[in-house]
């Protein structure tokens, strides 16, 4: 096991890996099942990353551990055996993707962030947090990878809510550039699954009606036009609806997800999130969400 440039979307002849964020649970398999579906669909490789910080707050059983090496050998056993067990789970469920497994013995945001500089994406698993312990508690990982990736970030949900058959993307569309990444993204996932995307612009009215909404509307429908337009001839398989719906952004989304293959939004990358995940959206999104949120970072 070895130790563990930005990138959108993969392009024909990359091989940049698809890295995934392994747990010791072996019953939480839905990010590693995703991340090898995704690296056979896409033939690329498949990099399982297990990393574990040194302890805060004692030993396990509240112990102290006989040394610093001690601490070490033991987390080396237990990386090795949880890695292990992931690649003969990718290799059971895909035979044909490459696997390069890698054990870090350091901060598992940092590893991760690290690791996105070389990945066509970074999948996790999702611990359904709530708000409070995702923004500041020791086990969040998903927002600080998401906020300073260099490539997508997909985070996985339980299996209850997985949608196992072919329907359709979602991808929130704002008027950001950092949007263009995730329509592209978006599109190329539709296309990679046979299933439809569903572009949606959320307009969420301010308290004071001091402006013609009737005016505002058909501005956001025309920024949501031209947003997509041109990603349909690349890509004739994928049907296209585009909706302009009004409502807060984190409702909208959590209902547009409930029967979706995944839901794609944008991010400013590297230090914070812009448009449709700024402050409580992203968390919102994150924590309430239906299905795999694919976070997507702008181009270059």
């Amino acid at each position: 096991m070895r130790p563990g440039p930005e990138a959108t979307v993969s392009a024909p002849g990359d091989r940049r890996p698809v890295v995934v964020g392994v747990e010791a649970d072996s019953s939480r398999r839905m990010a590693l099942a995703w991340a090898a579906d995704e690296a056979a669909r896409r033939h690329l490789p498949l990099r399982p990353v297990r990393a574990e910080g040194l302890p805060t707050r004692g030993y396990r059983g509240g112990a102290v551990p006989p040394s610093w090496e001690a601490w070490n050998q033991e987390l080396h056993r237990s990386g090795e055996q949880v890695l292990a067990d992931a690649v003969a789970f990718v290799a059971a469920r895909h035979p044909e993707v490459e696997v390069d497994a890698v054990l870090s013995e350091g901060d598992p945001v940092w590893a991760l962030r690290e690791e996105s500089r070389r990945a066509a994406a970074v999948v996790l698993g999702s611990r359904h947090l709530s708000r409070a312990e995702e923004v500041f508690g020791s086990a969040s990982v998903a927002l600080p990878v998401m906020a300073h990736a260099h490539c997508p970030v997909v985070v996985v949900p339980e299996p209850e809510h997985i949608t196992q058959e072919p329907t359709y993307y979602v991808v929130g569309v704002d008027t950001s550039e950092h949007s263009a990444a995730a329509v592209d993204l978006a599109f190329e996932e539709a296309a990679l699954r046979g299933a439809e995307l569903r572009a949606l612009y959320v307009w969420e009215p301010g308290p004071l009606r001091i402006f013609d909404e009737h005016a505002a509307q058909q501005e956001c429908r025309r920024l949501l036009s031209e947003t997509v337009a041109g990603r349909g001839a690349r890509y004739p398989e994928v049907v296209l609806r585009h909706e302009l719906v009004v409502g807060h952004p984190v409702q909208v989304l959590t209902e547009a997800s409930a029967h979706a293959l995944g839901l794609v939004v944008g991010t400013r990358g590297r230090g914070g999130f812009t448009g449709m995940l700024l402050g409580s959206v992203s968390q919102g999104v994150l924590h309430h969400a239906r299905c795999p949120v694919i976070a997507v970072p702008r181009h270059g």
